[in-house]
């Protein structure tokens, strides 16, 4: 059972700060708290107390790319979540052919899905809420099962759609520190509440204090 969204949990990323990390404290449940959260911000769970403003549509992405990249090719799993919004044929072309290209996987449109690597798959996967034109994207450690070069990869074409038009905005919950680097801010999470929130620098320097002080109790 998840626990209840604590309602004094409040995310605040104004422009031009688009891209927002969330880290998270190892452990059980912790994890759960931060889990929680995105889904309360995605529609999947009501909170128990208070209010969520989030601009719509919204896009959750998950952490393994097999859980919702499903159709056979590239550009027909783009084009697969835009069925319900019925939109002309060359609409729906023109949103996918956008949307990869903001990735960098416009020439992998023919592509068989099953040849794609694991960061490929994910970058498939945002290329599909852009397409949606989703103006939030939640995401949901997308790095997790990724060797180095597909973590970058990733990393970039987060960054890169982001930026293209200053519409888009993305929560990233991750555990490696090493990518808070590469955000425009970040919050600190811990047993589902908001430690602390601020620059990247502000935030790097908390966690490596909080680290220190926890290996230093196992110092003889």
């Amino acid at each position: 059972m998840l626990p209840p969204c604590p309602a004094r949990a409040a995310l605040d990323a104004p422009r031009p700060q688009r891209l927002r990390q969330v880290h998270a404290a190892q452990g059980l449940r912790i994890e759960i708290g931060t889990e929680f959260m995105r889904l309360v911000l995605a529609g999947f769970q009501n909170p128990t107390a208070g209010t969520v403003y989030i601009n719509r549509p919204c896009s959750y992405v998950f952490q393994n790319p097999d859980h919702q990249v499903v159709m056979p090719t590239v550009g027909s799993d783009v084009a697969f979540g835009l069925g319900k919004l019925k939109l002309p044929l060359d609409e729906v072309r023109l949103r996918v052919s956008k949307s990869l290209d903001a990735v960098g996987m416009l020439s992998y449109s023919q592509r068989p899905i099953q040849t794609l690597s694991g960061g490929q798959k994910q970058r498939v996967a945002i290329a599909g809420a852009l397409a949606e034109a989703s103006k939030v994207l939640l995401l949901d450690e997308l790095t997790t099962f990724l060797d180095e070069h597909d973590q970058i990869g990733v990393i970039n074409a987060v960054r890169d759609s982001v930026a293209a038009d200053g519409e888009v905005a993305a929560l990233w919950v991750t555990h490696r520190l090493e990518e808070l680097k590469y955000a425009d801010g970040a919050i600190y999470m811990e047993d589902g509440q908001i430690i602390i929130q601020g620059d990247v620098s502000t935030i790097s320097k908390f966690i490596k204090k909080k680290q220190a002080r926890y290996f230093g109790h196992f110092e003889l």
